[in-house]
């Protein structure tokens, strides 16, 4: 049975709680308070946040990144100058759309057919790359016999050099058409084609070791691709000529037989044309016609003498235009007139049965029956017009109705004329139509223009156009960052540890409340000699942070802990005791790491008696105290090691002994085991006030951090936060260094007096 504690009454046991025994909203809790992103932080980096992520990459790993454009530019200098000097020779040539024709014909052209600019460019790049024309320009320039040519020698330093120390053996002879195949292939190979933009003219290049081949096969391409572009066009027109001559004869064999069907048809049925040609006119359809026109002629003069006739009966005859007109009517009537005139005279003075009266009377009676008799001859030769005219009218309508009967029926037979008719038309109009392209396409072949035309010849080159050593090196400076930057890649996405704040907010949801830089010397040294020095500040912040840790401010018992060994929780452990002792309170570190205790070490202090003791009753908690060389710091070592600490520190005296140095002290630290594997940690943060999780930047592997975390919730721990200890800036964001360096400048921290980093 343990001691009664004496430096302080017994507090109110909190009691352990089943901290392994959590159910399946306690996991659920966990892992969401594990994935949770902090609060305030937006969901995504924007472009600010990325530049500085990938700047402070470039600055993490600066050697291997220069590294790598060294090795890049080292390689592009090798390259360079082991290669064979290669040798480009460029010959202009201007391919038109359309040849200018000195005939102008209305008919297609014999050799290039009209096509789309694009694909008529991109067609003669094509047969200028064709393998036919490069074995004619093989050919003309017996490339295939020429050994220097089909075999070459690399001229370049490294290859003289192989050469001179491996000897080349004679090689197998190459029959002639390997040796074509051969030439024809290099030419195909060094060859390049390309086009000035919206403009006619295309460059031929080639590219060989011999600046004199260069210049030579680049010419005899532009001259043969000239000359089979004229041959291919006179070729064309030779195959559309002959093309012709055999349809023109199929048609003329046909035309002559469509004509004599025609013509045996209308001698069997004895059909007559009246017209020749287009207008062709069978001649009952003419009879037709022409006693349609008689008939209409009769009408109207039988409607003529009608009218007069009918005129001539309504008015005796006297006011029609042939009696008017009739000289012999108007005699009468002029002597009839004077006759009158002459008995009205004698009236005067005579009476009217005066002997020369009653002759005079005689007279004009014997006139008027004379002017009778007229007119009634001219009438009646008007009713026997009338009436000729009214009989040859119907017999003119006889005739057209038996001249339509014969139109009737030579129509019948006309159809199968008209349509051997038609055969005979067609086929005349399509061999007139191919006979005029046929003598078209003669004179357009005899007087067409080649559409290419070699501009400029090459020359021979002065100078190799590659190796490039300005472009060599560019090439594998870039190669060299790219092989860079994918390292770095594999190094980043291979590398799972928390390196930063906010890897720990996004992963793990807890507050950051320190940043510890990696120290380089004694950091108690620093904290009580150099308080102005970096690690001293980071210290006092993160002290700063846990007193605003909670709603209570700072927890009366505080467990620290990490998740693996050797992140730095002793250290912190200490240095937190160290600075809240130094802002006047008391403060009581307690060194719970009952497996392997480092706090004495740190401290300087002895672990005979300790913590072990009291648990086990052997010892009051005053007799297990050790004082500090800082006032108001108490320590309680481990004491003996036991070999069931899970089960000491599981016991009702380790809550007792929590509840009255709460009581007696302003703040209780406990230096905890870390968390995996053990039970120990999670044990102690159940029954502390809070805890505080140290992780050692790049060495905490995230999934180990979160399996830690983990069973830490499932214990009910407290958590506060945690703290980035080892922090390297140099490892750090871009932003972080920008930030750690300017508050360093502005505060002092970076003057030569300041005292070096520290590290744990």
């Amino acid at each position: 049975m343990n001691a009664p504690l004496t430096f302080g009454p017994e507090s109110r046991g909190r009691g352990l709680p089943t901290t392994f025994m959590g159910d399946e909203r306690d996991l659920v809790s966990a892992r969401g308070r594990i994935a949770e992103p902090a609060a305030g932080e937006p969901d995504g980096l924007n472009l600010r946040d990325q530049f500085f992520k990938y700047l402070g990459l470039a600055l993490k790993h600066r050697w291997l990144i220069l590294a790598g454009c060294v090795s890049g530019l080292v390689i592009g200098f090798l390259v360079t100058f082991t290669s064979t000097p290669i040798y480009r020779a460029t010959a202009t040539i201007k391919a038109d759309l359309d040849a200018a024709k000195v005939v102008k014909l209305d008919t297609v052209d014999t050799g290039q057919v009209a096509d789309h600019p694009s694909r008529f460019y991109q067609t003669q790049k094509e047969l200028l790359r064709s393998r036919s024309l490069a074995e004619r320009v093989a050919g003309n320039l017996d490339l295939r016999d020429d050994a220097g040519f089909v075999n070459p020698r690399p001229s370049s330093p490294w290859a003289k050099l192989r050469r001179l120390v491996f000897p080349e053996k004679p090689g197998e002879k190459l029959d002639l058409a390997q040796r074509k195949a051969a030439a024809a292939g290099l030419i195909q190979g060094g060859l390049f084609v390309d086009q000035a933009p919206n403009s006619s003219l295309m460059t031929i290049s080639f590219d060989s070791p011999d600046p004199g081949w260069a210049a030579k096969i680049a010419n005899a391409v532009a001259e043969n691709f000239t000359e089979s572009n004229l041959e291919r066009r006179y070729g064309n027109s030779k195959y559309a000529r002959k093309f012709l001559e055999e349809k023109l004869e199929d048609l003329k064999v046909k035309l002559e037989d469509s004509e004599k069907a025609l013509v045996a048809y209308e001698d069997k049925e004895q059909i007559v044309n009246t017209k020749v040609g287009k207008d062709q006119q069978p001649l009952a359809d003419s009879d037709l016609a022409a006693l349609n026109a008689a008939l209409q002629q009769a009408r109207t003069e039988r409607l003529k003498a009608q009218e007069q006739w009918e005129q001539a009966s309504k008015n005796k005859g006297l006011a029609l235009p042939q009696v008017l007109n009739d000289k012999s009517i108007a005699v009468l009537r002029e002597k009839r007139a004077l006759l009158a005139s002459d008995y009205q005279d004698k009236l005067a003075v005579f009476k009217a049965d005066y002997p020369d009266m009653r002759r005079l009377r005689g007279q004009i009676a014997q006139m008027d029956a004379e002017i009778d008799r007229a007119v009634s001859f001219v009438t009646g030769s008007l009713k026997a017009q009338y009436e000729s005219l009214l009989q040859q009218e119907e017999l003119l309508q006889k005739d057209i109705e038996k001249a339509r009967g014969r139109v009737l029926e030579g129509r019948n037979k006309n159809i199968q004329r008209q349509i051997l008719q038609r055969e005979a038309d067609s086929t005349r109009t399509l061999y007139d139509g191919l006979l005029q392209q046929y003598k078209d396409l003669g004179v357009a072949g005899a007087t067409g223009v080649n559409n290419v035309a070699v501009i400029d010849l090459a020359q021979t080159p002065g100078a190799p156009y590659k190796p490039n050593l300005q472009k060599n090196l560019l090439m594998w400076l870039v190669f060299g960052l790219l092989g860079a930057a994918a390292v770095v890649a594999w190094f980043e996405i291979m590398d799972d540890t928390f390196k930063s704040p906010e890897d720990i907010e996004d992963q793990l949801g807890l507050a950051v409340l320190g940043l510890i830089p990696r120290a380089k010397e004694d950091i108690f040294e620093s904290l009580r000699n150099s308080p102005v020095s970096a690690i001293a500040e980071s210290y006092r912040s993160l002290r700063t942070a846990l007193q605003f840790s909670t709603s209570n401010g700072l927890p009366k018992s505080l467990v620290v802990t990490s998740p693996n060994p050797g992140e730095g929780k002793s250290t912190t452990s200490v240095a937190l005791a160290t600075n809240f002792a130094q802002l006047g309170m008391k403060v009581l570190l307690i060194d719970a790491d009952l497996r392997n205790p480092s706090a004495h070490r740190l401290l300087n202090r002895e672990t005979e008696k300790g913590l072990t003791n009291y648990l086990v009753g052997g010892a009051i908690a005053p007799d297990v105290l050790q004082e500090t060389e800082v006032s108001g710091f108490s320590f309680m070592a481990t004491g003996p090691l036991p070999p069931n600490p899970a089960e000491l520190l599981a016991g009702q005296n380790m809550t007792r002994l929590l509840s009255s140095a709460s009581e007696n002290f302003d703040v209780v630290i406990i230096d905890a085991p870390p968390v995996l594997g053990l039970a120990d940690a999670p044990l102690l943060a159940s029954i502390a006030a809070g805890a505080l999780l140290v992780l050692g930047a790049g060495e905490a592997r995230r999934g180990v951090v979160k399996a830690a975390l983990k069973r830490l919730h499932f214990a009910r721990a407290q958590m506060v936060g945690a703290v980035l200890n080892k922090f390297d800036m140099h490892d750090a964001s871009y932003a972080y260094q920008s930030y750690a360096y300017g508050a360093l400048q502005y505060y002092g921290y970076g003057s030569k007096s300041a005292p070096k980093a520290i590290a744990n």
